[in-house]
């Protein structure tokens, strides 16, 4: 089997320390603050500890606790060094753990899905998984017709461990909230939780896939791998050959960190107008850059179902910030439900709070640098700038929580590629009522 800790007991009570760790730590720092300690540093000092014990706990565990560390994972361009310096190489554990299931098990979960005659559906099977990740993992084989194939088989158990995790993370609203007293923590972690649910069951991940193949088929930017065959709990699809979009972000060049920069952008703005989803996993492992010049991308399991395209409101308010009304900004989140009803916010420092999502639409082309993420940042995590109150007002609404999910993912991504694109462009091309 795998090193997946699969005791309830165990996960509990790991998961479980994180809100009583985070108890301690406030229950110090009030007494530092009494001693006359200074309350940013204090704030501080809690900030720093609690990162550290959620990203070790995360790290040491698998199952939902790791795809919640991988989401957070992809954030770390935001982290001032002081802070991340620590935890680089926890985060890069979360991003790339490969936990392997023996061939045997392999076998079982494959007569289980395609029949004992599996083996007659294949030419070839490379019993060493080519990739992993938190809850399944992937083979390399060669279909009967000669066709290479990628077979993604979800380890045993994997669905208990998954939603165990997340009920724990759920207990832990209470820590969340405090973190941001404006979020509605409960009823975005019940989503959570459902997204979550339906990324176990591989047939629905494969009927995404379809759908977003048949969109992209023969185009000259992207290329959506076919489904071959699939089970609840196994996807057979076509082999994509070409190297992760973290090599792009580690040594590319200058050319490549903008093309390809592009390129992932486009197809994040792109699918809810042609496929009427929205692949919302923006980690950079499930894209490749291929032989000819175009963009692979792996992974459906996190989509979220967008049949009329991304929501006007979304674009209407993006350009109400980009023009700095601030007034009609409020009113519009509170329409959306993004300030909770009762919250006392001031207009212009919540616009100023959210100055990452709408500076790159002020520009034609954006350039997206790691010192940029980490600015705004360090900007909002400091208790002494006015924004830092007025961020933690802001509430995410559930059904935009996926959208969040790809905005924030997206700018991390493109800030770690260090590239320069056509932000207006393509805003205004995939995103509705930003260019009227």
């Amino acid at each position: 089997m795998t090193d997946l800790p699969r005791r309830a007991v165990t996960r509990s009570a790991r998961l479980a320390a994180l809100p009583l760790g985070y108890a301690g730590r406030t229950a110090l720092g009030f007494g530092k603050k009494v001693g006359g300690k200074p309350a940013e540093a204090v704030a501080t000092e809690i900030q720093q500890r609690t990162a550290e014990q959620v990203f070790k706990t995360l790290g040491e565990l698998k199952g939902g606790a790791m795809k919640f560390g991988q989401a957070m994972s992809i954030a770390e361009v935001a982290l001032p060094e002081e802070i991340l310096a620590p935890y680089r190489a926890t985060l890069t554990k979360l991003q790339d753990a490969a936990p392997a299931m023996p061939a045997d098990t392999v076998h079982k979960q494959l007569a289980a899905a395609l029949g004992d005659d599996w083996r007659s559906r294949f030419a070839e099977f490379d019993d060493e998984p080519a990739a992993a990740a938190s809850i399944g993992q992937v083979h390399k084989a060669v279909w009967r017709d000669g066709r290479e194939v990628a077979v993604k088989i979800q380890y045993p158990g994997a669905g208990k461990a998954l939603m165990s995790d997340l009920n724990q993370v759920s207990r832990m609203a209470r820590m969340f909230a405090s973190m941001s007293p404006g979020l509605d923590i409960k009823p975005l972690l019940e989503e959570l939780k459902a997204r979550a649910a339906e990324e176990l069951d591989y047939l629905s991940e494969s009927n995404y896939q379809r759908t977003f193949a048949v969109a992209y088929d023969d185009d000259e930017d992207f290329v959506v791998p076919h489904v071959l065959a699939a089970s609840p709990t196994t996807v057979v699809s076509e082999w994509l050959e070409g190297y992760p979009l973290s090599r792009v972000i580690a040594d590319g060049t200058r050319e490549e960190r903008d093309r390809f920069g592009t390129l992932y952008l486009r197809f994040l703005m792109s699918g809810p107008a042609r496929a009427g989803l929205l692949h919302s996993d923006p980690h950079p492992g499930n894209y490749r850059v291929l032989p000819d010049g175009r963009l692979g991308v792996l992974d459906f399991g996190a989509v979220a179902r967008l049949p009329e395209g991304l929501p006007p409101s979304m674009g209407h308010l993006l350009r109400l910030a980009t023009a700095g009304d601030a007034e009609t900004v409020v009113e519009g989140l509170r329409e959306e439900g993004f300030i909770k009803e009762g919250v006392d916010v001031d207009a212009q420092q919540l616009l100023d709070a959210l100055r990452p999502f709408a500076e790159p639409a002020e520009h034609e082309y954006f350039h997206f640098t790691r010192e940029w993420m980490r600015s705004h940042f360090t900007r909002l995590s400091d208790p002494r700038n006015p924004d830092f109150a007025q961020g933690f007002k802001i509430n995410l609404p559930p059904q935009y929580m996926l959208i969040h999910r790809v905005w924030l993912g997206g700018i991390g991504v493109l800030s770690q590629m260090d590239a320069e694109v056509p932000m207006r462009g393509e805003l205004e091309r995939w995103l509705p009522a930003f260019a009227t």
